[in-house]
Formats: structure tokens, sequence, C-alpha cells
């Protein structure tokens, strides 16, 4: 039997809010998680409204069949968000898309569930794939990289500063034997970290860095994004919830590439707006989760949510 893991929406009101402007609508969640968001927007929607969700994890997908088995405004599709388009015209709805929603990251069963190999707090096998029926393992991926390698994944996707020292540390260990534990990383990842942030374990950002890399999430991220803008129709919504600083980063950068539209156009004739090819509008300012729910949800504290509006 699959035990069950808590998961607290984070945003959940206020991306639902942000994203249902038509009842009778097309919505995709491209990261149905646990179906937190999925619950609300369907309850958001009348009677004509549908709701496609998206997930890599096959626990996510067994869930979703589950909860929402006798709703037939829903249905699930087990693949990454980076596949949005693709699944979207199987479902007849290219271009006509009434809004997309994006909760980036790792959801909390997934970090709670030793079995996984997300998280350094409990030991667990070292897999770390959000999708376990497909592609490499985080052991798989260090019993073969380069120290040059691994130290550019631990700097580029976890910020490590001290990512070549932890690189040289995780090659001289597999030495001695095949690291295929999350314990075993975490101990020789905080042996060779000599200074971190106060209240964080000092293997954090390796573990990130390294996830990140596993499961593609950057690289499937701008892919998405691309795609998002291809399948909403005109007044459609994109929203976007990030959890850390790089996810962050490629959701704003590429929406103010596209509230601003072309920037190299010949710089000694005329720009009318139509020659911008303005495709966005920004949905009000960047969102961050209140006091009281990060009270209760410290995986909160880091949210940001960005809403963003189709007009080309």
């Amino acid at each position: 039997m699959t035990q069950a893991y808590g998961h607290i929406t984070v945003l959940l009101q206020e991306a639902v809010n942000a994203l249902v402007q038509n009842p009778d609508g097309f919505y995709v969640d491209g990261t149905f998680g646990r179906g937190g968001h999925s619950s609300l927007v369907l309850q958001s929607l009348g009677d004509a409204g549908q709701l496609l969700g998206i997930d890599k994890d096959p626990e996510a997908i067994k869930h979703a069949r589950q909860r929402f088995a006798n709703e037939p405004r829903f249905q699930i599709a087990h693949g990454s968000f980076a596949e949005m388009q693709a699944l979207v015209e199987q479902a007849g709805y290219m271009g006509q898309v009434d809004g997309v929603l994006l909760d980036l990251g790792v959801s909390s069963p997934q970090l709670d569930d030793a079995s996984r190999g997300f998280s350094f707090m409990q030991d667990g096998p070292l897999d770390m794939r959000m999708d376990t029926s497909r592609g490499e393992s985080a052991a798989d991926w260090i019993a073969h990289a380069t120290e040059a390698e691994i130290a550019d994944v631990l700097f580029t996707y976890g910020e490590e500063r001290f990512g070549r020292r932890m690189a040289r540390a995780i090659v001289a260990e597999r030495e001695q034997a095949p690291i295929t534990t999350t314990g075993r990383l975490a101990s020789v990842v905080a042996a060779a970290n000599p200074a971190w942030e106060k209240g964080k374990h000092p293997a954090t950002r390796a573990f990130q860095g390294i996830r990140i890399h596993i499961n593609r999430e950057l690289e499937d991220l701008e892919r998405c994004l691309d795609q998002a803008l291809e399948v909403l129709r005109v007044g459609g919504r994109l929203v976007v919830i990030s959890f850390h600083s790089l996810e962050d980063r490629i959701v704003k950068r590429f929406i103010r590439k596209h509230v601003k539209g072309d920037e190299h156009l010949p710089l000694d004739i005329p720009v009318t707006q139509a020659m911008l090819k303005i495709r966005l509008k920004n949905v009000g300012k960047a969102v961050k989760a209140g006091k009281a729910e990060t009270e209760v949800n410290v995986r909160a504290r880091s949210a940001v949510m960005r809403v963003a509006e189709k007009v080309a």
C-alpha cells in the first residue's frame, strides 16, 4: 500500500483567483502534484469547464485517477509539462487554453518519502527522479560523472560555492564504494562544506543542484513557457509559482521579453506597437505568501507567484 504523505498547497487561493477568468474555459495544471490547485480550479469551473492535469510522477498520476475518478471535467496525463503543446493538441484545444498553472519544484510528498531519494533528512535510495519510470537516477549519474561535471552541476544548479570541494570528495568516496543512499551522499557533502547558511543543512544546495540536473527542471521550464504561450488563447492567463531564484529568474525573464516585444528593430525607423510583437502583459506584481501562510507552511517562505496575460 502507498503511504499517504501530507502536502500543503502554496498560494492556493491567490493562484486560482488569478488563473480562472472564464468558468467555462479549458485550463491546464502543468504540475498536478497531489491536486491541491486542481481541486480548487474545478470548484471554480462551471459544468462546461475542463481541466487537464499533467505530472511526471507516477504516484501523482495514481492519486489523480483515484481522487477525480468521478469528475468528467478532469483528465490527467503522465508526462512532463515540457510536452504541454502535444498534450493540448491531443485534447483538441491548441490556441484555446484559458489558463496555464505551474507550481514548480519538488512536492512535499516527494520530499517526505525517503524511498524517493530527494531528502538529506532521511536515509533512502539515491534516486531523485520525479518520473521513476524512466531516466537516470542520481546514484547512476554520480557513479559515472566526472569531477568537473559534478562541480558544474553543484555550482550552476545548486549555487553552491564549495561545489569543487564537494565534487572532489564525492569522487574520492565513490572510489571506496558506490554512493547509493541519500544518507551517505549527505554526509560526504557535509564533511566537504566548510561554511553554510544559518538554519540550513550543509547538503541543501548540493541536493538541490543534483535534483534539478537529474530532472532537467530548468530546461523543461524554458520549453514549457514557450509552449504555454502558444497553447493559450488571447486573454488566457499564465500563472507560475517558483521556489528558488533560478526558476524565478527564468520566468521573470520570459515574461519581460514578451511584455517588451521585439528589441532588435532598426533604430532609424519609427516603430509602431504592432511591429514590437508584444504578446504578454503583466497582471499585477509578484506575489509572495503572507505571514499567516508562512507560519503554518515553512516551504511557502520562498514562493513567488508571477501572472501574465496573453495579448497577441
